[in-house]
């Protein structure tokens, strides 16, 4: 009787969640004087212990890559006595200054509304969630996004994640030559029918090494000699410029 009623419940057990098993080209990128940008192989596996319930929403996946955050004033123009002026500053806190999102079709069908909500996958989202209120901000928001879309530093790819027979994907995102150093956090989300059944998080290491490193940390640690310095070398220049000209001319 004991063990007809433990077959029974190992039958009604649910099999084990589909897991992500995840890997990268690179934990590590280094930024030096002649550093153009970096491409980021992010690839994987799905490990399940029994296959998916017939009829199943198929499954998709959603990669995210964000950079080191920081503060940004967004302001409204508006035109006044015929000139475009800066108007309505708001200050949006936690805006990532890198944020790329790959997806293995179109992110409003693999991602529900309110898995989103509670995830902050979007890159809208995801600036939102570091504290700002959306009734003042949203229209803000919206703006820096469209503005850091043109420079290239936030991306939406959809259809970028390739997916084989719902086990092995993979994904290539492109860094831009101008990276902000540090930790680059990387989340990955299993959905279906627009849950999130799964999500691995990683951290990409950015740092700067040889003389861009040196720079970095010099400007840093003393900045007002970092200064005179830069002056410095700029009258330097200054004068030899003028000296090889006068030169040139003669």
């Amino acid at each position: 009787m004991i063990r007809l009623a433990l077959l029974l419940l190992a039958l009604a057990s649910p099999a084990r969640a589909e897991e992500i098993v995840l890997g990268l080209s690179r934990d590590q990128v280094a930024i030096t004087a002649t550093f153009d940008g970096s491409d980021i192989l992010i690839f994987g596996a799905v490990h399940r212990e029994a296959p998916p319930p017939v009829n199943a929403d198929p499954l998709e996946v959603v990669v995210t890559v964000a950079g080191p955050s920081e503060t940004a004033v967004v302001h409204r123009k508006e035109r006044r006595a015929g000139i475009w002026v800066n108007t309505d500053p708001v200050t949006i806190k936690g805006a990532p200054t890198f944020y790329a999102v790959a997806t293995t079709g179109p992110l409003d069908d693999v991602l529900g509304i309110t898995e989103d909500l509670r995830l902050a996958i979007s890159t809208s989202r995801a600036i939102r969630a570091a504290g700002n209120r959306a009734f003042e901000t949203a229209d803000h928001v919206a703006a820096l996004v469209r503005i850091r879309e043109a420079q290239g530093v936030y991306r939406l790819q959809e259809g970028a994640v390739d997916l084989d027979r719902e086990t092995l994907f993979r994904t290539a995102l492109a860094l831009p030559a101008d990276l902000v150093a540090g930790n680059y956090t990387t989340r990955i989300f299993l959905t279906r029918g627009g849950k999130v059944i799964n999500s691995y998080e990683t951290v990409i290491g950015v740092r700067k090494v040889g003389i861009e490193r040196w720079m970095f940390d010099f400007a840093q640690e003393r900045a007002p000699l970092y200064g005179l310095l830069s002056l410095v070398l700029a009258i330097a220049a200054g004068w030899a410029a003028s000296a090889a000209f006068a030169g040139w001319r003669r």
